[in-house]
């Protein structure tokens, strides 16, 4: 499983709107091939940047996949107008994952 990982820089006074959009967005990125879980939070902090995390089985889902569909075309057209400046996105692999109450070990496989 890899992680994408973007912050995205939004105007406060446009929030509602972005959410509104990405909320259409959300089934376009849900129906590739590869997704996992998507989440979008708000800083509490910072309330003018978003965290989007997505869960892919593979980067080239992402890179390959995503950016090269027909889908990704209206995901631009509903949601790149909102960054400024335009987000950093970036890839992870899990190293570590616990859950209170139960123990884990390296690369998130349970620690039994």
């Amino acid at each position: 499983m890899i992680l994408e990982h973007a912050l995205l820089p939004v105007d406060p006074a446009r929030a509602e709107e972005f959410e509104a959009a990405f909320a259409e967005a959300l089934p376009i990125i849900t129906a590739m091939p590869g997704v996992g879980r998507v989440t979008l939070s708000r800083g509490v902090e910072s309330p003018g940047t978003y965290l989007l995390l997505v869960g892919w089985e593979t980067v080239e889902h992402h890179t390959e996949g995503f950016r090269g569909s027909a889908g990704y075309a209206r995901w631009r057209e509903l949601l790149h107008r909102f960054y400024d400046p335009f987000p950093v996105v970036e890839h992870f692999t899990p190293v570590l994952t616990a859950e209170p109450g139960a123990a884990s070990g390296p690369r998130g496989e349970s620690g039994v």
